[in-house]
């Protein structure tokens, strides 16, 4: 896959092969680089899958390439656990905001710039999905990478119980930085490219605002806890991944909770 968005950067996506409920087609292990440049930055290594290791950092080399440095969007293991051998393979720092995850490299604050010869990719906290989530803006082809923040096709699980406020909130910061940057392409961890972000944006939103309102009325026709808002909120999950289910049930009653929405007797 490669994206030409202003004609100055070139992203290509190496599909890891894990496919799954929670990581839909697999892992998408992002490769940026300017043109003609032999400084690359690889976003998400994946999972400890040692071919698809071997096979990114063999594209990076195909490519006249080296990797100068590597990102990890957040600490799930799908998108972080093959870090210290992609470490190993290329020689090059793992940076991360979890210090678990960092190999070599360095924490990631809002705002940081990371530079590899003549690649600009600035940071853009956006927790939600988790507390260390965030995603990175790559101006010069008016793209942001959003890790699971933004999922190529559906909606992304909430890892913590307070994380709905800070996610909407990311979700808002993400809406506005589309509209006053003039983004054109978001690159996920999962799923396909997306080419309408101020669209994707605002069903993401839309969404969850009418997730919560469900939520709230099964609250108030008489659900008193997690699972029963689950069984009447979600009533044809799949049991594997009802424990997904039920992790955005507590996330959204604690946010109702923190606006003074919900029943003191319902249990968040």
């Amino acid at each position: 896959m490669r994206i030409d968005g202003s004609g100055t950067l070139r992203a290509s996506c190496v599909l890891c092969p894990n496919p799954g409920p929670m990581t839909l087609e697999g892992t998408n292990t992002w490769i940026l680089r300017e043109p003609g440049a032999r400084g690359v930055v690889v976003v998400d290594p994946g999972p400890h899958d040692e071919r698809h290791l071997e096979r990114v950092a063999r594209t990076v080399q195909e490519q006249g390439a080296q990797v100068q440095m590597t990102v990890v969007t957040h600490r799930h293991p799908d998108h972080s656990e093959g870090a210290r051998y992609f470490a190993e393979l290329t020689g090059a720092p793992v940076h991360a905001v979890d210090p678990e995850v960092r190999v070599g490299g360095h924490g990631l604050s809002d705002g940081d710039t990371l530079e590899a010869d003549g690649l600009a990719v600035t940071v853009v906290a956006t927790p939600g999905h988790t507390d260390d989530s965030v995603c990175l803006l790559v101006g010069s082809d008016n793209a942001i990478l959003t890790g699971d923040t933004i999922l190529g096709h559906g909606t992304t699980v909430i890892d913590g119980d307070d994380g709905l406020g800070s996610y909407m909130e990311s979700l808002y910061r993400l809406q506005d930085l589309v509209r006053d940057r003039g983004v054109r392409t978001l690159l996920p961890g999962h799923g396909p490219i997306l080419t309408s972000p101020a669209e994707a944006l605002s069903t993401y939103i839309a969404h969850r605002e009418a997730r919560l309102a469900q939520v709230l009325d099964a609250v108030n026709t008489g659900a008193t806890g997690v699972e029963e808002v689950v069984d009447r909120v979600y009533p044809d999950v799949d049991e594997q991944i009802r424990f997904a289910a039920a992790s955005s049930v507590r996330a959204q009653l604690r946010y109702l909770a923190s606006r003074g929405e919900l029943p003191g007797e319902v249990e968040a």
